[in-house]
């Protein structure tokens, strides 16, 4: 089918012969053969006109006739066309934009009438049928009724494979997530077309802040836990025989002198103190003393001048340690770790019987370093870990990098150990796939150790591609603000979740095409309001990331194993883009953040594709405006 588009506009009017002519030819021939005297001529003449008439009017005629439909057909294929081109898919909308376009093209001949036309999506084909009364010089002789012409286009069109990668950090709270799951929604309704043969349009979903939480797939992309936990059944920090002694005075002076009737203690011993009144900086501490006599020691290090008035108490004491620095020993049946391994404690039930202050469980949930180990047990250093009375069975984990716990120097104190439980996040990947899409079979994913409290592993779970209108709503709507900012884990999931190496990972219908395919549009939506400042090293957030990534209590004391976080996003945008997915940005209220515009600018496919938006109502029309953009170039290859 031929289509009379002319840079965009309607088919060319020709210059046709109007019926009026046509009619005076006639005429000025029926008088010059009537005037002629010749009477044989006459005769002759009279006979043709009898003869020839209806055959010179109704060549006419189907000329006339041939000239119509050539016109409706041109106007008709031209609506058609039009039609096609657009994204509509209601029937309704369909048939008022190929009106439109008809009504614009066709030129009537004097006289003619258009009955009525329709258009139709049929599979991928627009179906079009218009009806002409035309005009006839003789009317009814040679031609009867109206005419009937068709067209058919098929649709031109992509399948569609999109993934939104959406901030929803901290700073995101309150209006500005609002507006986003706004503008995100209306993305959806845009993109997603009802009918999905025979192409689709899909979306993924990757909520991000200071990592991705990739729920279920956690073991299939950043590899499962290793090292089952071992059950511990005992744990001991007092010397053989010790009990509580009562404490009836503290000095303030360097070193402090504790006051206690007949102690008993030996130069060197440690002492653990707790229920303190008034000079409670004392209280849940270990210390090694040095005796002064037979009732009073000194606390080695402490510089007690500063410090409130000790306050007379009958809850205070002060109890030997059975170890330096009051290590606990552990007894857990075949344990299998070794000296110098990292441990955690989880679950083991004990109790505060003599604490009258507020205390700290410094056993559950601390870092260990294992020493001493025997078959059954072993002691654990690191930390503070007394002060508690055993009193049921709980768990013993490994402390490397791939266990349930990771144990770490933080980089707030370079002595003092912490551990962390693994989330369902994924981190940045390293070594020589950090920057391709290569599948998890081929390198694991970064894993996650979150703190208990905080900076935490956000809840929203990512999305695979779907076509479900309802889930991808339901998904957005639930969306909340928390966390710092990891941009690069975000943009390197929205890397993968459209890359067929990671395909085997989701559902059938959720599975993108190859690279290969040639019908395949593949679109990432990088959205962000800020700085990227959060980067890993070992699954902790790094000591070297930016402002507002949390406490330095949480971060580990290395750098980022793969540098800035801000570098890390342009190189993956980089290395999309060679892969010819295209990439649209969306910097909102970045204010004077140049580094934040600079990624915005780096990683889209171009300046055209960069948005800036710095309001609610602005971000909307941004999101609008790149499903309208998606969708001009589904249907324009």
């Amino acid at each position: 089918m031929t289509s009379h588009f002319i840079c965009g506009g309607w088919p060319l009017e020709p210059n046709w012969t109007t019926r009026g002519k046509v009619r005076r030819s006639l005429l000025r021939f029926l008088r010059s053969g009537a005037r002629d005297e010749r009477g044989a001529v006459a005769v002759f003449f009279a006979v043709a006109l009898v003869v020839l008439t209806p055959l010179v009017l109704g060549a006419l005629d189907i000329y006339m006739m041939s000239i119509q439909r050539s016109r409706l057909q041109d106007a008709l294929d031209a609506a058609a066309l039009y039609a096609a081109r657009s994204t509509a898919t209601d029937p309704a909308d369909i048939t008022a934009i190929g009106q439109k376009a008809l009504n614009a093209n066709i030129k009537l001949i004097p006289g003619a009438q258009l009955h009525g036309s329709s258009f139709n999506l049929v599979g991928n084909k627009i179906v079009a049928q218009a009806i002409l009364e035309p005009t006839s010089i003789a009317s009814n002789l040679w031609a009867h009724g109206n005419m009937t012409v068709g067209a058919e286009v098929v649709r031109s069109s992509m399948n569609l494979e999109v993934a939104m990668v959406l901030d929803i950090t901290g700073s995101m709270s309150g209006q500005p997530i609002i507006d986003l799951k706004a503008a995100a929604t209306d993305l959806v309704d845009l993109v997603v077309q009802p009918t999905q043969t025979p192409y689709y349009s899909k979306i993924a979903i990757i909520p991000y802040s200071n990592s991705v939480n990739v729920g279920s797939y956690a073991a299939s992309t950043r590899g499962a836990t290793t090292g089952a936990p071992k059950t511990v059944t005992g744990a001991v920090w007092k010397a053989a025989g010790a009990t509580n002694k009562d404490i009836t005075g503290i000095t303030k002076a360097n070193p402090a002198v504790v006051t206690v009737s007949g102690h008993g203690y030996a130069t060197n011993d440690w002492v653990y103190i707790d229920g303190v009144k008034g000079m409670t900086t004392v209280n849940g501490r270990v210390y090694q003393i040095t005796v002064v006599n037979t009732n009073t020691f000194r606390l080695n290090g402490v510089n007690s001048s500063s410090y409130s008035s000790y306050q007379t108490s009958s809850n205070d004491f002060v109890t030997k340690c059975a170890k330096a620095s009051c290590a606990s020993t552990i007894t857990a049946t075949a344990h299998g770790f070794a000296n110098g391994d990292k441990v955690a404690i989880s679950g083991v039930g004990v109790s505060f019987p003599n604490a009258t202050y507020p205390y700290l469980d410094n056993l559950n949930g601390g870092g260990f370093t294992v020493a001493n180990k025997t078959t059954n047990a072993f002691d654990i250093t690191g930390a503070v870990s007394a002060g508690y009375t055993y009193t049921s069975a709980g768990k013993a984990y490994c402390g490397s990098y791939g266990c349930d716990y990771l144990v770490f120097t933080n980089a707030d104190s370079p002595s003092a150990q912490k551990a962390h439980q693994i989330s369902t996040c994924a981190s940045e990947r390293t070594g020589a796939e950090a920057y391709t899409d290569a599948a998890p079979t081929t390198a694991l994913l970064g894993r996650v150790y979150p703190p208990a409290s905080g900076n935490v592993c956000p809840a929203a779970l990512l999305t695979p591609l779907s076509s479900d209108k309802t889930t991808l709503k339901a998904t957005i709507a639930s969306l909340a603000a928390s966390g710092s900012t990891a941009g690069h884990i975000g943009v390197g999931w929205g890397w993968y979740m459209i890359s067929p190496n990671f395909a085997y990972l989701w559902p059938s219908a959720s599975q993108p095409a190859a690279y290969t395919k040639t019908d395949v549009l593949k679109v990432v939506v990088l959205m962000t309001d800020g700085a990227f400042n959060t980067a890993y090293a070992n699954g902790v957030i790094a000591q070297d990331s930016g402002s507002g990534s949390g406490s330095a209590t949480d971060h580990i004391n290395l750098n980022a194993t793969n540098g800035d976080a801000f570098t890390q996003a342009t190189t993956l945008c980089q290395a999309m883009r060679a892969k010819g997915i295209t990439i649209y940005t969306v910097g909102f209220n970045l204010g004077s953040d140049v580094a934040a515009q600079n990624v915005m600018n780096q990683c889209a496919t171009d300046a055209q594709h960069v948005y800036l938006p710095s309001s609610g109502t602005a971000l909307k029309t941004a999101f609008k405006a790149i499903a309208q953009d998606i969708n001009s170039l589904r249907l324009a290859h």
